[in-house]
């Protein structure tokens, strides 16, 4: 997990359905926090600062959120977005028991410099997320992938092969590829010839064997 704390307030609202459009164009985002076996805590905050700390944290860091005074552990479970304009609309906050391990997924990181590149192969990235299972102490931004071993065509590293920091499960299967190296494509110096001009092609070239067998 990253040093630096990512820290929220948040303010209670007690705005739902219809009322939550004038909030939006006010320029605040809804929010949800999920308390294991409490009510769950209506909640906004300004649309800048929210969308701040989900591109900080994504779902895999936790979140110190202030509510009325009272802090809260948590991590972010789940957003909705705008399909066509990619901003927030809802966030969902799930409360964190500091003794109990979170399921979540992180991102894929790959370093290092691949031989297979050089060569001109192709270094397909086959996954992007790894669900892990860990302490929210132990929660980290991302799982670093080392490609530096790969060079030949069907070099490949699969989740089990993969060394994670102490404290960190992967819950994915292990046989699963997460980088694998492949022949680059070569292209053919032929043109492409559409269905259509195939099938022209094959009928003249009948028409012209029946015109030789007569």
């Amino acid at each position: 997990m990253s040093n630096e704390e990512i820290t929220i307030v948040l303010n209670k609202r007690d705005v739902v359905g219809k009322g939550l459009g004038k909030l939006k164009r006010e320029g605040y985002i809804p929010a949800v926090i999920h308390q294991p076996g409490k009510d769950s805590i209506n909640v906004s905050a300004g649309f800048i600062d929210i969308t701040k700390v989900f591109r900080d944290a994504g779902k895999h860091t936790p979140v110190n959120v202030t509510v009325d005074g009272k802090e809260l552990l948590t991590i972010i479970k789940d957003v909705d977005t705008d399909p066509t304009k990619h901003m927030l609309r809802h966030v969902v906050f799930g409360v964190l028991n500091k003794n109990e391990k979170v399921h979540t997924e992180v991102p894929v990181e790959l370093v290092g410099d691949a031989p297979a590149l050089k060569m001109a192969y192709l270094v397909h990235q086959n996954v992007e997320v790894l669900e892990i299972s860990a302490l929210p102490k132990d929660l980290v931004d991302s799982i670093k992938v080392d490609v530096s071993g790969l060079a030949e065509v069907g070099d490949k590293i699969s989740v089990g092969e993969i060394i994670v920091p102490a404290g960190i499960t992967i819950l994915t299967d292990p046989e699963h590829p997460v980088v694998t190296v492949d022949a680059a494509h070569v292209q053919s110096d032929e043109p492409e010839v559409s269905p259509a001009e195939a099938e022209a092609a094959a009928i003249a070239e009948i028409t012209a064997e029946d015109e030789k067998a007569e």
